[in-house]
């Protein structure tokens, strides 16, 4: 049976109807949601404000929970699970709307997991941004929040 590690996602729209998406810093080219890890003795909800102000530095009165999905989950590509005590993730999504007053994305230096960011309508989501072993998360999550289909490679 397979280890899932516990993990939040926050999808982030502007008040333009855009979606945050980000590039991983280890993986040109390959873009995502913030996301991390749920901390022992944390709520998924303090895991996400946790998560949202490291790794793109807004505190989570630049935006407001909108809607909560849980229940989605992929196991690590091969390479990734031999390294790790999980075997993948079980996700809970939320849906934050960005406040108009929150400041500048800061992706920070040290240690920073993405390397930049951009503000994309939901349906410019590409699938092609996405390791293989992601795949069918996001399409149920682009589904789910938004009601739209990405084209299966």
């Amino acid at each position: 049976m397979p280890k899932f590690r516990p993990n939040v996602a926050a999808i982030i729209i502007n008040s333009r109807g855009e979606i945050l998406v980000c590039e991983r810093a280890n993986n040109s080219g390959s873009w995502q949601f913030p996301q991390g890890g749920v901390d022992k003795g944390e709520s998924t909800l303090e895991a996400l404000h946790r998560e949202v102000w490291e790794e793109i530095g807004l505190k989570s009165k630049h935006y407001e929970v909108k809607e909560k999905k849980n229940g989605y989950k992929y196991l690590y590509a091969p390479k990734i699970r031999e390294k790790k005590k999980w075997d993948g993730q079980k996700q809970t999504y939320y849906l934050c709307l960005l406040d108009d007053s929150a400041p500048e994305l800061d992706l920070g230096t040290k240690n920073a997991e993405f390397s930049d960011y951009d503000w994309v309508q939901p349906a410019e989501f590409d699938e092609a941004w996405l390791p293989e072993f992601k795949l069918e998360v996001y399409r149920e999550v682009m589904r789910d929040f938004f009601g739209l289909e990405l084209a299966k490679a």
